[in-house]
């Protein structure tokens, strides 16, 4: 359901509250992008339990381009 004033648009399928292995599991296709961003941890215990945003933060890598790009990746699902 649309909240006031949104779009399906402008709602974000991956949020920085999403683990990695969550993003993964979902939308296998972000995979590319998260080796874009050099982000390793794909694989590793850490992305069942670790935000985007720890890991972007861990990673130095701006979180909003990171959010931005795995959305443009699986927008037309």
């Amino acid at each position: 359901m649309e909240k006031i004033g949104e779009t399906m648009e402008n709602i974000q399928k991956i949020t920085k509250d999403m683990t990695i292995r969550e993003v993964i599991d979902r939308y296998p296709e972000t995979a590319l992008i998260f080796s874009k961003y050099d982000v390793g941890c794909i694989g590793c215990f850490a992305a069942s339990y670790e935000t985007l945003e720890d890991i972007a933060r861990v990673h130095g890598t701006d979180i909003k381009k990171l959010i931005k790009d795995l959305n443009e990746v699986v927008k037309d699902r």
